[in-house]
């Protein structure tokens, strides 16, 4: 999914899920610390992330769940995780900002992208709060309300 991004970032992966799992209120930009191996698997786009989220620990912010596929030509001598625990690089005032609003106010932080900048990974992630059932019925129903009507104006 390597596609070009109108301000010259090329994207990796995008969260749908959590769009539809969440309302999103915020968005920050984090970068993420990588070994080699991620990297290049980055590079042909070989991540999942719906299922991950941000947790808060000892004064840091580290991404779990994020699947990161190791490339069949990878070193012998480097033993891949493809479920690494992976630190998020934030400012000390993001991440206290950040980790008072989900203690607080019972928010969640989820990863929303990731994209490349600079020929550095980053990935976005959002300060959100969960939906209703009935807010994801909503979201469902005016999504397909949309497809309809755009299949209605093109075949008239």
């Amino acid at each position: 999914m390597n596609t070009q991004a109108p301000s010259g970032q090329k994207t990796i992966a995008v969260n749908k899920r959590a769009r539809f799992e969440y309302h999103i209120d915020e968005r920050i930009e984090a970068g993420l610390s990588l070994e080699g191996w991620e990297v290049k698997s980055l590079r042909e786009g070989r991540v999942q992330f719906a299922d991950s989220y941000v947790l808060f620990k000892d004064g840091e912010a580290f991404l779990f769940g994020c699947r990161i596929d190791p490339l069949p030509t990878a070193s012998t001598h480097v033993t891949p995780d493809p479920l690494r625990t992976r630190p998020l690089l934030l400012h000390r005032r993001e991440i206290d900002r950040l980790a008072g609003l989900v203690e607080r106010k019972g928010r969640t932080v989820v990863p929303t992208a990731l994209y490349w900048k600079r020929g550095k990974a980053k990935c976005e992630i959002a300060v959100a709060t969960g939906k209703q059932q009935h807010d994801k019925r909503r979201t469902q129903r005016d999504r397909d309300w949309e497809r309809q009507k755009a299949r209605i104006m093109k075949s008239h």
